[in-house]
């Protein structure tokens, strides 16, 4: 079974990559989890955030928002004692601040659901790839989502991390065609 060659580092990117990686979410718990952990893996490999999925989950109250804007000073120091999470500050405070940005938003536009799918027009950007050479880094509609996140205070959201979000929670799909999971109808 052939797949994006990226995924072959090891299993735990496999199974990430066979049941996860370009299926559309919409649910705004997990597209906050999946902004945050997307953001943690700045300067890191995705198979260590990977690694430390579950630890983020029990450490962040499974990322629930109210919950996690709620955080106060105490808790952000708890956190940067966890070993289960990258213990960065900043990325540690952007959570809780991307938390309350997400509350606004939810406000403001029904669901954080409707406004990061928005980029997209609300529709998956089903690619054609057949080299991961080929996959941008960035595109008009990352650049477009970072400015606009970036303009409301968002942190850990350059263009390059929001295409990463955007391929991860299926606003685009980038599967090589070569993939076995290329053309799988997943839905909107």
């Amino acid at each position: 079974m052939e797949r994006c060659s990226w995924a072959n580092v090891s299993e735990l990117d496999q199974v990430y990559h066979d049941t996860e990686w370009g299926v559309p979410v919409h649910d705004d718990r997990e597209l906050f989890e999946m902004l945050i952990l997307e953001g943690a893996q700045a300067g890191l490999s995705w198979t260590t955030i990977l690694k430390k999925r579950e630890g983020y989950r029990e450490a962040f109250d499974h990322f629930d928002i109210e919950t996690v804007a709620a955080y106060d000073d105490e808790k952000i120091a708890e956190l940067l004692t966890n070993p289960a999470i990258v213990r960065n500050k900043l990325k540690v405070n952007g959570t809780v601040t991307n938390a309350n940005l997400v509350l606004d938003i939810q406000k403001e536009f029904g669901s954080f659901d409707a406004y990061v799918w928005s980029f997209v027009d609300g529709n998956p950007i089903i690619n054609h790839w057949e080299s991961m050479s080929d996959v941008p880094a960035t595109t008009s509609e990352s650049d477009a989502m970072s400015k606009a996140m970036k303009k409301r205070g968002f942190k850990f959201v350059g263009s390059t991390i929001c295409y990463a979000y955007m391929q991860a929670t299926g606003m685009v799909n980038d599967h090589m065609t070569s993939c076995f999971r290329y053309g799988v109808d997943v839905g909107k």
